[in-house]
């Protein structure tokens, strides 16, 4: 719980609206090589753009 307690509030508040079970570090890894830092809203197009790859490959 700590480790998602630590992640930034926009990516939290992503990471309670996903379709698919995420691990703290999976979505921060994807957050900060979006540059969420600097733009929390591309970061999380790109988080759902990985999410609907994965739910589309299933």
């Amino acid at each position: 719980m700590q480790a998602y307690d630590a992640l930034p509030s926009a990516l939290r508040q992503w990471l309670a609206n996903a379709c698919l079970p995420w691990s703290p570090s999976s979505a921060m890894k994807i957050w900060k090589n979006a540059g969420g830092a600097q733009n929390p809203q591309a970061a999380m197009e790109k988080l759902s753009a990985v999410e609907q790859a994965m739910l589309a490959r299933d």
